[in-house]
């Protein structure tokens, strides 16, 4: 959506994929995706990556080839220019954030700080 590509937010159509065979296997209907920014994790900063069953009041919301991603004010500071993708390999798989906002980040990849 030209939307979420001009608010600095993107998610790759292999990550968008497979948020719906996750949700499809969850039985979830309606609904999205929230991400996140919680202050914790082993640099400081942790993405939040979990269902939600509606958006927020102020929450910002992205469409994504019918999946709906919400994302709060505060952690859109931290996201503007993320690019969340889906990754597959012999050694693992899974959702990867590539945060430009990102000026350390962790080995297992779910925590930074900016």
């Amino acid at each position: 959506m030209s939307t979420a590509v001009a608010a600095g937010v993107e998610v790759t159509p292999k990550a968008v994929q497979k948020i719906r065979q996750t949700f499809e296997k969850m039985g979830v209907q309606g609904g999205g995706l929230r991400l996140g920014v919680l202050g914790g994790g082993c640099t400081g900063l942790s993405y939040q990556f979990k269902f939600d069953s509606q958006p927020r009041p102020k929450d910002n919301v992205f469409d994504f080839d019918g999946v709906q991603i919400f994302i709060d004010p505060k952690s859109l500071l931290y996201l503007h220019g993320l690019t969340l993708d889906y990754k597959e390999s012999l050694m693992q798989s899974g959702f990867v954030f590539e945060n430009p906002n990102a000026k350390k980040s962790c080995g297992c990849g779910s925590s930074f700080a900016a």
